[in-house]
Parts: structure tokens; sequence; C-alpha cells
């Protein structure tokens, strides 16, 4: 079936969805964005600069914790599509989600007894629990565009929105974070933590309520029930899936490039700048254009398709990377022009992958095995897995240089390894990397598929 047929078939079973009740769903992505950011960009910073934890030790205690999210993602997936045949929604784990908030502030409310390995204990903790909660509400709330029956485009349209207000808390998250934190104190940590855990709670109950009008108005696809529905056979489901399994190894490879960058960030801008004050600045210019971005590459996958838009972006990320070698001999102000760019391809490899989810759902449909959550449930564990590793391979990086850690309110003098391996890690491992999600991302062929 062409998209055009697809579009028509969909559009006669569920209504156009309204902009304002996609800008109250998409607001859920506020606070997920807060979640996304702030660990990836200062947990381990705070490990290593405040909390005295070796840089080896600190990058495990952000990876072990995302390997039970590896089996507790594809489980709540598995859930959610059970709870959608019974209920008719997935709104009862979007408010165990809501508990976030707890697990948010004990992340970053670390008693002053605790340094070193015990300190690496109680975040990597409240990074567990966490992830849990996080998943409780990312996996059924990242499922709604395949749920509501509509077509090709307007699931692009969907995640238009959610991206949008993703980057915009990204953006807040971002810049409003390490402020907060400039003094470096635990209790500057303790403060932030508190601050923002209200976004997370407001942004959830908007979320939960707009996901509920979207279903009335658009109408709820029930996944497929007619088969047996255990995690195990669910996963075969989603792997022996061609081109899920190629996009979702595309996108795991992209997530750890990205957050390879987040966790860099801090670390550039006091040991290649000299300044770090430029964190912040740097972070606003990677995500204040993705804000802006989305509508654009709506615009450019219509005429071109998602497929090629997805490629062209991995493409500038591995170029962006590279550029940024020169550190301060380049000078503030070509960085950011750099970065910039870096921030519009992130839009575009955010938006593109997430809203091909829909489009390998749409498809699997027509066999006769669609189950959503399934499929989102192993597209967030992947998600979940990028965002750890990231920050794993460039503590790792450090550690091979001969990087020091250090407690508040003392100052190491790195060597000259250390400080080349910070650049390394910013730049050329993260270009590799990309390169690896674009063979991956190449042997695609649904977008092409729904293009003819």
């Amino acid at each position: 079936m062409s998209t055009t047929e697809n579009e028509k078939t969909q559009a006669a079973a569920g209504a156009r969805p309204w902009a304002g009740d996609l800008i109250g769903y998409a607001s859920g992505s506020l606070g997920m964005g807060v979640w996304v950011t702030v660990p990836g960009l200062l947990l381990l910073y705070f490990m290593t600069h405040t909390l005295g934890v070796s840089p080896f030790l600190a990058g495990l205690t952000l990876l072990l914790p995302k390997i039970l999210d590896a089996i507790v993602h594809p489980w709540f997936g598995s859930v959610s599509d059970r709870h959608a045949r019974r209920d008719g929604h997935r709104r009862r784990m979007l408010r165990w989600g809501l508990l976030l908030a707890f697990a948010w502030i004990g992340l970053f409310t670390v008693p002053s007894a605790f340094t070193g390995w015990s300190a690496a204990l109680w975040v990597g903790g409240f990074y567990i629990l966490g992830n849990v909660l996080y998943a409780c509400f990312q996996v059924p709330y990242l499922t709604t565009p395949s749920d509501l029956k509509i077509g090709y485009h307007e699931r692009t349209r969907v995640f238009m929105y959610r991206m949008l207000l993703l980057t915009v808390g990204l953006l807040g998250a971002g810049v409003a974070a390490p402020a907060l934190v400039s003094g470096g104190a635990r209790s500057d940590y303790a403060r932030m933590s508190v601050l923002l855990a209200g976004v997370l709670v407001v942004t959830g109950l908007l979320a939960i309520v707009f996901i509920r009008r979207l279903a009335d108005r658009s109408g709820f696809r029930v996944p497929d029930g007619g088969h047996a529905h255990s995690v195990l056979d669910d996963l075969k489901i989603t792997w022996r899936d061609r081109d899920f399994r190629f996009l979702t190894l595309s996108y795991l490879f992209t997530g750890i490039t990205t957050h390879i960058f987040l966790a860099a960030v801090p670390f550039y801008t006091e040991y290649s700048f000299d300044d770090e004050r430029l964190t912040a600045v740097f972070m606003g210019a990677f995500l204040v254009p993705a804000a802006v971005a989305g509508p654009v590459w709506k615009k450019v996958s219509e005429r071109t398709g998602k497929q090629r838009a997805l490629l062209f972006c991995q493409g500038v990320f591995v170029v962006g990377s590279l550029a940024l070698w020169p550190g301060e001999a380049m000078g503030p102000g070509p960085t950011v022009a750099v970065i910039a760019v870096l921030g519009t391809a992130f839009a575009g490899l955010q938006l593109f992958a997430f809203s091909l989810i829909p489009d390998i759902v749409a498809a699997a449909e027509s066999r006769g095995t669609a189950r959503a959550g399934a499929y989102t449930g192993v597209w967030t564990a992947t998600e979940a897995t990028g965002t750890a590793i990231g920050p794993y391979v460039y503590s790792a990086v450090l550690a091979a240089g001969g990087f020091v850690s250090t407690t508040e309110g003392q100052a190491v003098a790195q060597t000259d390894s250390a400080l080349l391996a910070l650049l390394i890690g910013v730049t050329l491992v993260p270009a590799a990397l990309m390169v690896v999600a674009v063979a991956f991302q190449r042997r695609f062929a649904l977008d092409r598929m729904a293009a003819r």
C-alpha cells in the first residue's frame, strides 16, 4: 500500500489530532528532558569533581543500572500492551511514573559522609530506582503515536510537537542545571534537584490528561491479541523485524554518540577553554537550534523521506564532532557555531528515528503482529542503554588518559595525556561511533518502500 493510500485508510478511522492536544501531550517531554539531560550532563562530573569518585568507578555507576533497563523496558512494553488490551488505554503505568520526582531528588542529595565508593553506591541505587520509574512513564508515553489511528505524515507531526517540547526541556535543564550547581557544592546539587522535581510532576500530569484526549479524538489502536504475549515472545517478534532491528542498532550508536557529547561538555569547557561558565553557553548553542529545527526537518522529510533526512543528519554529526578538535585555538565564537550545527542535526536525529517507530508498527499491523508496547519497550531500552554507554565510554577514555578525580573545593593539574584523552573523547570517538550508526541505518528499507 502506498503512503497516500495508507494515509486515507487511517484518516477514515480517526480524526486529525488538534494542535492544542498535541502540545499538551508533548508537555510530558519537558520532564523527560530533565531526566535525559541532567544526569547525562552532570552526574559524571558531579561524581568525579564533588564526590571524589574515580572516573572508572563513576562510569560503572552510570552504566550498570542501565543493564537492568535492558530487561525492564521490554517487560514494561509487554505489560503496557496487556493493559491496553484489557483497559483500552495505557494510563495505569503512566501514573506510577510520576513517582520519579522522589528518586530524582535522592540522586543528587548525597549525604556529606559519603565519598568515593560509598557515594557511588548511593548514586547508583537512586539511579536504578529512577530508571525503573522513568520506564513506567516513558514506555506507554512514547507508544501513544503508535496507538493513534493516524497516517505516515501525521505520525511525524505528533513527534514534531513532542521533539519541540523535549528540546525545550533539554534546553531549560541543560542551561539551568549547570547554572544552579556552578558553586560545585553538594548543597547546590541538592537544591537544583528539588527545584526541577516539580517540573517532573506537573508535566507528567499534563501528559496523562492529553493522552486521553488524543485517544478520544483520533481513536485507539488495540494491540494484537491473537497469540501468546510473553516478554520473550514479544522480543522475538521485534527482533525478527528486519527494519526495526537495523533502526534500533543505528539508534543505539546514535544515542551513545550524543550522550558522549553531553557528558564531555563540562570537561571540554573547563580544560579546553578554562571557563566553566561556557558549559551553559555551549548547551544553549546545542539546544536552541534544536528547539526550532523540528518544523524545518518535517518539511525536509516530506520531500526526501525520513530515511534520507536521517542519514544526512548522521553525516553532519560526524563532521561536526571532528570540527571540535581545535578547542580554544578555534575560539568560543566558532565553537558555538559548530555546536549549533550539531544541535540542528540532533533535532533531526531524534525526530526521524522516533517517528519511524510508528511506521514500523503500522507495517507490523498489516502482518497481524502489531504490538506497539513491545516495540516501544525494546526501543526505549536501547535509548536508555545508549544514554549509559555514552558517559561510560567517555569516562573510560578519561581513565585511559590518566585523568584524576577530585572532591569539592580541590583542584588537580591534569597531565598532557589526560587532556589529550579528554579531547579525543569528544571528537574522534563520537565521529567513529556515528559512522557505525550510518552503516546500520543504510540497511533500513521500510521508508524507501513506503515512498514508492
